[in-house]
């Protein structure tokens, strides 16, 4: 086994072939492991979305955005068996210690280089063990290390009103300036929510903010961001909603779900987040507590998440 940090992938493998990652990140939530990565190609890491999904059995769920695709994965051992085209790559095994996350990477020819050249030189990696360099027709292995994260997700509305401004743009200028300062930004989900509650100021949605923080980031994190909303609202009603972790309980996703159908009160929207643990804060007042709450509770399901219930 050899240990390379990026720098040295990139110093040693110059080939043609090989196509770094961009980024690699890993979030932890008790054993589970969101791995957020960054492919070189755009359409072409569709393939790795598909290959993982049916080649190791701790890969709960696999989707692709672009060039970056996310893993849930359960932190333990795989029974990958690789084989030509059928089961060509995968994760073997995810380890999670006190400050990092070990993930191992295999796959075939192509793949294989992926599993190790290729990632370990992304922003992100801290050192890679490289256990098998593949290539041709040869097995690709390799210990990918990145630092321990954890995910949060702030959700924001009511920060516009009926004569300017808009709550989707402001949240992302938000993240984006976040992202400036050195702070992981990885997405914006817009919600649609009831379209018929008189106190919209015209299409009625919330926004989640979704960030990687590392251990003991999250409470600036949120304090910048309430900073800056607090800078750039035009509301007296803005209000935010905080979830730690990489599940949404069953009873937030339902109050989303309610939330896209029917109106509902500061008071109901108070009495779930303490259900379910979500911080509420008031930004400039409470009424944005409803749909800062509903965002957390469809931030995961973006295609469910704009629909627009009549």
């Amino acid at each position: 086994m050899e240990i390379l940090t990026p720098r040295d992938l990139k110093d040693k493998f110059q080939d043609p072939w090989v196509a770094p990652y961009q980024k690699v990140l890993t979030m932890v939530d008790n054993d589970l492991v969101e791995i957020v990565e960054y492919h070189p190609c755009i359409s072409g890491s569709q393939w790795m979305i598909y290959q993982y999904q049916n080649s190791s059995d701790i890969v709960l769920g696999a989707k692709r955005d672009g060039n970056r695709h996310t893993f849930l994965v359960k932190a333990e051992k795989s029974n990958l068996s690789l084989k030509p085209s059928l089961h060509a790559a995968g994760i073997e095994e995810v380890s999670v210690g006190d400050d990092e996350v070990k993930v191992v990477h295999a796959g075939l020819a192509g793949a294989g280089v992926g599993a190790a050249m290729c990632r370990g030189m992304a922003e992100g990696v801290k050192r890679v063990e490289l256990h098998d360099v593949g290539g041709g027709s040869k097995v690709g292995r390799a210990t990918v290390v990145t630092p321990r994260m954890e995910k949060l997700v702030i959700g924001i509305d009511d920060t516009d009103t009926k004569d300017e401004g808009a709550t989707w743009t402001l949240a992302h200028n938000v993240g984006a300036e976040l992202a400036r300062q050195g702070y992981e930004y990885l997405d914006h989900i817009t919600v649609q929510l009831y379209p018929h509650n008189p106190n919209k100021t015209q299409n009625c949605v919330g926004i989640a903010l979704v960030f990687a923080v590392k251990p003991g980031e999250k409470d600036e994190v949120i304090q910048k961001v309430v900073e800056l909303l607090k800078k750039g609202t035009l509301s007296d009603k803005t209000a935010i909603a905080v979830l730690e972790g990489i599940n949404v309980p069953e009873k937030l996703r339902s109050y989303g779900e309610a939330a896209k159908k029917s109106m509902l009160t500061v008071e109901e929207a108070e009495k779930v987040a303490e259900e379910v643990g979500v911080e509420l804060v008031e930004v400039t007042g409470s009424q944005g507590k409803i749909g800062a709450l509903a965002a957390l509770g469809m931030y995961n399901d973006i295609e469910e998440a704009v629909k627009v219930y009549y």
